[in-house]
């Protein structure tokens, strides 16, 4: 099969593209043949890793795809042979991803896929729809309540907001960089958006909810945002952190008590809450009330571009085509 590869840490140099054995699925595994392939920041962010070396001799990197079961490993129904499915932590304690024509996961982490989804969708699921679900939720419903999501137009953030409106918030708000993130952050569901470039966010916010401030902040960026988030947060409200920024880490304190800092990160989180994240995603994929980003298609062979569009935080869902659906 066609694969990318690398064998030691480092910028997008040193991804290989070559040819390797196929896979076989092993006990409670699918063999994918994988048609498209996810990239996010973490995925460069791991081959970059400054550490001692990769975690394995090889790496096929990419943690979400999309593709169809060919092949089944024993205790697998056979009758999973050509669903549809959706794949998420596929390299998550293991060597191989999914920059490859096929790869090998385990049954549960290979999610049948709703007729009505395509597979360009498909690969941008894992990672932020389960991101974005925790974010939202693990302190409980926002039914009712206000809800800030910072960075509307990235991948986690626009599904973050897509959840907080199904979910039944009833202010939603987002702040963005300029007019086309905007109109990205409303399709999402938000109902007011804030330039953080041209207003003073905090005050905007604060005015938008009557001088209330928020209930939850799924965040971004927690060191680069923490003034604005200090002055909006309401007493016992919530921030959800996916990515804390490249600053230094601010302190936590508030000027209003109770407030809960929850550091999410999507590889750990417990199976639990993956499975009701999985569910809930396939639930509302299925009735089409959640819809992906479109964003820049890649070949397999220039998976090292389409990491440094994700680098370069280009707008919309990076996506390697692999093979024909």
């Amino acid at each position: 099969m066609r694969a990318v590869w690398y064998e030691e840490n480092g910028d997008a140099s040193v991804l290989q593209v070559g040819e390797m054995p196929d896979p076989e699925p092993g006990p409670g595994e699918v063999r994918v043949r994988v048609v498209t392939s996810g990239v996010n920041p973490s995925d460069w962010k791991r081959r970059q890793n400054a550490g001692p070396g990769t975690a394995f001799p090889r790496v096929i990197p990419n943690q979400d795809g999309a593709g169809v079961i060919d092949q089944v490993g024993e205790g697998v129904p056979e009758s999973r042979i050509g669903e549809r499915v959706w794949l998420y932590q596929s390299q998550f304690g293991r060597p191989f991803g999914t920059a490859a024509d096929y790869t090998a996961q385990p049954s549960n982490r290979a999610v049948p896929l709703p007729d009505n989804v395509d597979f360009a969708l498909a690969a941008g699921l894992g990672v932020p729809a389960l991101t974005a679900h925790r974010c939202v939720f693990a302190d409980g419903p926002v039914a009712g309540k206000t809800v800030l999501v910072p960075g509307g137009a990235g991948a986690v953030g626009n599904m973050a907001l897509q959840m907080a409106r199904i979910g039944g918030a009833a202010n939603i708000i987002s702040t963005v960089s300029g007019d086309a993130k905007a109109e990205i952050a409303r399709q999402a569901g938000a109902h007011h958006t804030v330039n953080y470039r041209t207003e003073d966010t905090a005050a905007r916010i604060l005015e938008l909810t009557g001088g209330e401030g928020v209930d939850l902040i799924v965040e971004v960026d927690y060191s680069g945002n923490f003034a604005v988030s200090q002055r909006i947060i309401k007493r016992s409200g919530a921030i959800t952190i996916y990515a804390a920024g490249d600053g230094p880490a601010p302190p936590f304190q508030f000027p209003v008590s109770n407030v809960n800092v929850r550091h999410v990160l999507v590889y750990d989180m417990p199976e639990d809450a993956k499975t009701v994240g999985v569910d809930d995603t396939n639930r509302w994929l299925a009735s089409g009330e959640l819809v992906g980003m479109d964003g820049p298609h890649f070949p397999l062979e220039d998976t090292a571009g389409a990491r440094e569009a994700v680098r370069a935080a280009t707008v919309g869902k990076v996506v390697i085509d692999v093979s024909g659906g």
